[in-house]
């Protein structure tokens, strides 16, 4: 039973800070590709970043010089630092694992998901 469980989610105030954490398990390689999505309301799902092999790193424009995705294969861990965040930025941020070859940037390319963390900047 693969699991991804998100963390470090919550409320902070524009120009702040969070550190998002996401650990899987029932898994022995989480494959080459591990991401970081989010959805706001009434909005479709979004690629943040993405952490692919060789350390091959993809962010979205609105996260480029402000967001930090990096990852610890031994742990099958993947993290995303998020400096100055914008109210633009509220949303359920979500982990993702890709168990093909590659790295896209389409939701529906990714295998398992987490249930989500809610960051809400205000």
């Amino acid at each position: 039973h693969v699991q991804l469980v998100e963390s470090g989610g919550g409320s902070v105030e524009v120009e702040g800070s969070l550190r998002l954490s996401c650990v899987a398990s029932g898994i022995t390689y989480v494959g080459p590709c591990m991401g970081w999505f989010r959805q706001a309301p009434g909005k479709e799902r979004e690629r943040v970043a993405t952490y692919g092999g060789y350390g091959r790193i993809n962010y979205a424009d609105s996260a480029k010089g402000r967001f930090t995705i990096t990852r610890d294969e031994d742990k099958n861990a993947v993290y995303l630092q998020m400096d100055s965040l914008k109210i633009s930025d509220t949303g359920t941020y979500y982990c993702a694992v890709r168990l093909n070859s590659g790295c896209p940037i389409r939701p529906e390319d990714f295998t398992y998901w987490g249930q989500g963390t809610q960051v809400t900047v205000s």
